[in-house]
């Protein structure tokens, strides 16, 4: 699984690159989409599905039944994850305040 949504994100990241310079069609994304709205769903899933596989895995280590090295990538994913979500979220806000600030 941690590959498919890094295979996503890489797609996601190609498309915003290409639509960002302009240049042909953006490379499809696993999922079928390649709207921004599709894209943000996407991430989204993905943020929450290593949230919650972080959360098994450390339950699993608790009860002695999980490696820690697994525990401790599982954790690191959903860290990473988690900064690349602020990351996003951080520059909508701020796209929507120059738009905000644009005169008419």
């Amino acid at each position: 699984m941690a590959i498919s949504s890094i295979t996503d994100a890489i797609a996601a990241y190609t498309n915003a690159a290409k639509a960002a310079q302009g240049e042909g069609t953006p490379v499809a994304d696993s999922a079928g989409g390649s709207d921004f709205a599709s894209m943000l769903k996407d991430g989204a899933k993905a943020a929450i599905d290593a949230g919650k596989k972080s959360e098994e895995m450390s339950q699993q280590a608790i009860a002695g039944k999980a490696d820690v090295r697994d525990v401790v990538a599982a954790v690191n994913n959903a860290e990473l994850t988690l900064q690349t979500v602020v990351a996003v979220r951080d520059k909508v806000i701020s796209a929507y305040n120059d738009i905000i600030r644009m005169p008419i």
